[in-house]
């Protein structure tokens, strides 16, 4: 996913006022906003934006370092949300972390930063916590997937997630080398591995399942694809779609994101996807670029117009 927060326009300067589009949407739409000027401040974006729900990171995506959250800004942050509907909030973890690799100190780092992403989850009122399920290389891929499983439920001892509504979410991922979650079994076999010990579910990247292999453009494959995914996963067990058109072909393993309908997915995927009675508990967020100002506004209406009801 692109770090949208490094081109970002302010866009509580470039719509000083709401700006929410007067198309009423029967799903929870939204997408990756920025925590600029305080985390707070990204719920005034996402309803400024037209959203009814949105993504956030709660710290750098790109140090280790965590960003403290004062008790005020996570306050600031439940009201606002109260305020303008914004249902569910999603973080994302960092980048940097890794709980599948085999290197003792990286691994170690990255179970602490996971606790850290798991203890500001928590204290933002955080329905869901996403994250990729890291890489094996220098071990086997099923190594990688109890290691994993096993850092995740270290990450989290103590900490009560299921009293206060918060799911982690595997999503998965475009199938690189070494890298787990490439396919939907990988997917569902992490979610078993954790289902004892963790609230958890996932976390489907439109982008990342077609450069994966998956054919979600044609109809016949698109059903096939949510086929598999329902027969693996569960359709129920998916919480948060990540709705980004693709600038790589299907099967390239390039996880590069586009602008909605501007890329090799194309509008009608998404049509299926938000008109889909089964998806109709999920969110819809999109982590598509911003290069020109309101880009993001652009791709939140794209995907409201798509919806039929």
């Amino acid at each position: 996913m692109a770090d949208t927060g490094k081109k970002e326009k302010d866009i509580l300067k470039l719509l000083p006022a709401p700006q929410r589009s007067p198309k009423f949407t029967s799903r929870r739409i939204g997408i990756h906003t920025s925590t600029a000027g305080g985390v707070a401040n990204a719920a005034e974006r996402a309803y400024r934006l037209g959203c009814n729900t949105f993504q956030i990171f709660s710290s750098s995506p790109r140090q280790w370092k965590p960003y403290q959250l004062a008790c005020s800004q996570c306050e600031e942050m439940t009201r606002l949300r109260q305020k303008y509907d914004l249902h569910p909030l999603v973080i994302h973890a960092n980048y940097l972390v890794n709980l599948a690799g085999g290197n003792a100190e990286f691994h170690a780092k990255s179970i602490a930063a996971f606790r850290g992403e798991v203890e500001r989850a928590l204290a933002l009122g955080a329905e869901f916590l996403v994250l990729h399920p890291g890489s094996f290389r220098g071990g086997s891929r099923e190594e990688g997937l109890q290691r994993a499983a096993l850092a995740i439920e270290q990450s989290v001892d103590g900490l009560d997630l299921a009293g206060d509504n918060l799911r982690v979410l595997i999503e998965n991922t475009a199938g690189s080398e070494f890298s787990l979650g490439g396919n939907f079994e990988q997917v569902a076999e992490l979610l078993y591995l954790l289902s004892n010990f963790v609230p958890s579910g996932a976390c489907i990247d439109t982008c990342h399942t077609h450069v994966a292999g998956y054919d979600i453009v044609s109809e016949a494959g698109f059903a096939d694809t949510v086929d598999q995914l329902d027969r693996t996963v569960g359709l129920k067990n998916v919480y948060v779609w990540h709705c980004n058109d693709a600038k790589a072909e299907r099967g390239s393993k390039l996880d590069r994101h586009q602008h909605i309908g501007k890329g090799s997915i194309g509008l009608k995927t998404f049509r299926r996807l938000l008109n889909d009675p089964r998806m109709a508990h999920a969110a819809f967020i999109a982590e598509t670029p911003i290069d020109e100002p309101l880009d993001d506004l652009t791709n939140v209406n794209a995907l409201k117009k798509l919806v039929r009801r």
